[in-house]
């Protein structure tokens, strides 16, 4: 099973996403303030996990992403020249195509999960399925100003872009 959405015109600017580390877990969270009334879609979390044990949360509202965390993390490799793409729609996506029934609160979705970062580790790029093969070809949705989303031609979700990443507490300068 895929994690299919919808992309839908947005109206105004892109809501902002507040990334922060949690430096005794190692969780990544990233928290969007948006004002987009999303009410078309799923409301709950989707669970992206890997079968190595890799764990990707999206919290969802009306189909919006709100949040995402990287919980559990697959094996980081580091591509030095990473950078995110500069082809990318400025859009709304909404996740699931029908309303949540009430005594549905999580989704998971199995699936191969590896990321890349660039060598400040500013720039995450998650990549869904394919096992680390070659990208599938995809169309980039920016939902939030730090966040990407790739959609590929079956309108399922294979990647996302964690954008402006903040440097991990314990790489910070002691001062």
């Amino acid at each position: 099973m895929g994690l299919g959405g919808r992309v839908v015109e947005r109206t105004g600017r892109a809501p902002h996403i507040s990334f922060r580390w949690d430096a005794e877990t190692d969780i990544l969270t990233g928290t969007i303030k948006s004002a987009r009334r999303a009410d078309e879609g799923l409301t709950g979390s989707v669970e992206l996990e890997g079968s190595d044990g890799s764990f990707v949360l999206l919290d969802v509202v009306g189909g919006a992403i709100r949040g995402v965390e990287v919980v559990v993390w697959p094996d980081v490799k580091t591509a030095p020249a990473l950078a995110a793409p500069s082809a990318v729609e400025e859009a709304d996506l909404t996740l699931s195509g029908r309303r949540s029934q009430p005594s549905v609160a999580a989704v998971e979705v199995d699936t191969a999960l590896t990321i890349e970062t660039n060598a400040a580790e500013s720039v995450f790029h998650v990549r869904l399925g394919g096992g680390g093969g070659p990208a599938r070809r995809a169309r980039v949705i920016r939902v939030a100003d730090g966040l990407l989303v790739e959609m590929d031609e079956h309108n399922e979700v294979t990647g996302l872009w964690l954008l402006d990443v903040p440097p991990f507490p314990a790489d910070e300068p002691v001062m």
